[in-house]
């Protein structure tokens, strides 16, 4: 955790292993964190920074967004060449699309 006024470090949460992207949900509630050491993404309330649910991904998940409404977070995952779903209310994968070899980053569009 990072205090923004002071830019100082005020605590730290346990994840998982090979923490390396981050996605916050638009009401600024959650954080998924993705683990590429684990193949897990960690949930993070942010009201409490609180580690609240594990959700298993495909194999080195790196980059993740979270999509303008909130209901859906999207994961790339390099060692699998897939981009894993995840449904933020019940923080369960919906599906995983197939991409190709090494997909490391995750944009979303608004219209």
């Amino acid at each position: 955790m990072i205090d923004t006024a002071t830019n100082t470090v005020t605590g730290t949460i346990a994840v998982g292993v090979g923490p390396l992207g981050v996605a916050v949900t638009p009401d600024s509630t959650r954080a998924y964190v993705t683990n590429s050491g684990s193949g897990t993404v960690s949930v993070i309330d942010t009201a409490s920074n609180t580690m609240i649910d594990t959700v298993a991904v495909g194999a080195s998940p790196v980059g993740a967004a979270v999509t303008p409404d909130g209901t859906r977070a999207y994961v790339a995952n390099a060692g699998s060449g897939t981009v894993s779903v995840i449904d933020t209310a019940t923080n369960t994968v919906t599906g995983a699309i197939a991409v190709g070899a090494s997909p490391e980053g995750v944009a979303i569009t608004t219209p």
